[in-house]
């Protein structure tokens, strides 16, 4: 919902000028997503686990397939499916996304307007080298059986030796209801800068309930309230780790490393410890056997 306030000067100029208001999923890709180096973590412990580069893969919950988008641009070898039940998402991903590639790149990409759990492995191949289920989209899942459901249709989908990929967050901070403001910065004169908001509206710890909401406020002062919406379970690191065990897949966390200031340096390691912080964001790694 995009909330009006006073108008001035400058919505005012805008206006005049017919400029296009600012679009949700292009605030999304500048503040949530970060495919560059995502993708750099999946190419590189794929490669160190089994000795030789991924070509295939699939993106669960893929959205407007940014990500996608950005494996296929990595090597002429590399082709990758994206799945979400969003048409309209998905439709926008095609225009703006694969609409960037070139058109060998494009050839390259597949997307599926399909449930997630329906999702198999593709035509003629062994299955896929990875799966990957970022952003916590996953957390849909509320039920453990749904979870597992999940899990074992991934295996059932990786070729043998595929490894999955999922993000993860915690922390104390994890279970509050609150609100988070950062500052994006402007990225040149066609993208001015801009606040995300994240927003943990609920939470019920009888069932690990949440919902949660991206807002964005604007440098003219218009704010796009609730611009996308979440239902999710709150889920623990251990009990994924055990459902994905009980699925099949043997499971690694990747935590990162401390930039020496109190925050985070990009780097993630394999380890089966973390500080008890009050936020902290992991990769999980699930192997096929």
């Amino acid at each position: 919902m995009l909330r009006r306030m006073p108008a001035t000067q400058k919505q005012k100029r805008r206006r005049a000028l017919g400029e296009t208001p600012p679009d949700k999923h292009v605030l999304y890709q500048r503040s949530v997503q970060s495919v560059e180096p995502e993708i750099d973590f999946v190419d590189r412990t794929y490669l160190k686990l089994r000795g030789k580069r991924a070509s295939l893969l699939r993106e669960d919950f893929c959205g407007t397939a940014n990500t996608s988008c950005e494996w296929v641009r990595r090597r002429a070898t590399n082709h990758a499916v994206g799945v979400d039940l969003d048409a309209a998402t998905l439709a926008w991903g095609i225009t703006h996304n694969l609409g960037a590639l070139s058109e060998e790149e494009r050839t390259r990409v597949t997307l599926e307007r399909r449930d997630v759990l329906a999702a198999r492995k593709q035509t003629g191949t062994r299955g896929y080298d990875c799966v990957l289920a970022m952003n916590f989209s996953y957390w849909c899942f509320k039920q453990r059986a749904q979870m597992l459901g999940y899990f074992k249709a991934v295996r059932a989908s990786l070729a043998p030796g595929g490894v999955f990929f999922l993000d993860f967050y915690g922390g104390s901070d994890a279970h509050q209801v609150m609100k988070e403001r950062r500052r994006i910065p402007a990225a040149g004169k066609a993208e001015p800068g801009f606040t995300y908001v994240w927003d943990q509206a609920t939470y019920n710890p009888v069932t690990g309930a949440m919902t949660c909401y991206i807002s964005f406020d604007l440098r003219d002062g218009t704010k796009m309230e609730r611009a996308f919406r979440y239902e999710w379970r709150l889920w623990n690191l251990p009990e994924l780790r055990d459902v994905l065990a009980e699925a099949g897949l043997r499971s690694t966390v990747y935590t990162e490393g401390d930039d020496g200031k109190g925050g985070g340096n990009g780097v993630f390691r394999p380890s089966e410890h973390n500080d008890a912080d009050r936020a902290f964001i992991c990769y999980i790694v699930a192997e096929r056997s």
